[in-house]
């Protein structure tokens, strides 16, 4: 069960950074552009956030069915010493959860916004920082390899 919902993490992710990447960009371009906000630009976004609930949903399961879950019983308190068990337990989630928070924060927020140029600035900022935020935490060694 372990290797199924680990491979489907590993593979979901690109879902994610792929539309992730459109819907940021997306916004930035239209954003600086002093484009109009529409239909599928919500779209875009709605998508983005749902690729990005079930990333988490999957990694959430991963996490508790994961052998290095065991390193929290063994290490204990030194898990933040060492630096892969770290990356796994600590820092990937929480960086990770930040980052989907951010996006539906951002979700959220497009939605009540009036006008197009705030619609997108708004789905700009939440969404390339949550990109950010998931590039930087990647196990890329794992991932890639």
């Amino acid at each position: 069960m372990y290797e199924t919902i680990l491979n489907l993490h590993s593979y979901w992710a690109y879902l994610v950074f792929l539309v992730l990447i459109i819907a940021a960009i997306n916004a930035l371009i239209k954003t600086f552009g002093d484009k109009e906000y529409t239909a599928k630009d919500f779209r875009i976004a709605l998508f983005s956030l749902i690729v990005s609930h079930i990333q988490f949903l999957i990694g959430l399961i991963l996490y508790f069915v994961s052998p290095r879950f065991e390193l929290w019983r063994e290490l204990g308190g030194k898990v933040m010493s060492n630096s892969l068990a770290r990356l796994y337990l600590v820092e990937h989630p929480f960086v990770n959860i930040l980052a989907v928070a951010l996006i539906t924060i951002g979700y959220s927020k497009h939605k009540k916004k009036l006008t197009s140029a705030s619609k997108l600035k708004t789905i700009a900022v939440f969404y390339t920082i949550a990109l950010v935020l998931f590039l930087s935490r990647i196990p890329w060694d794992s991932w890639m390899g």
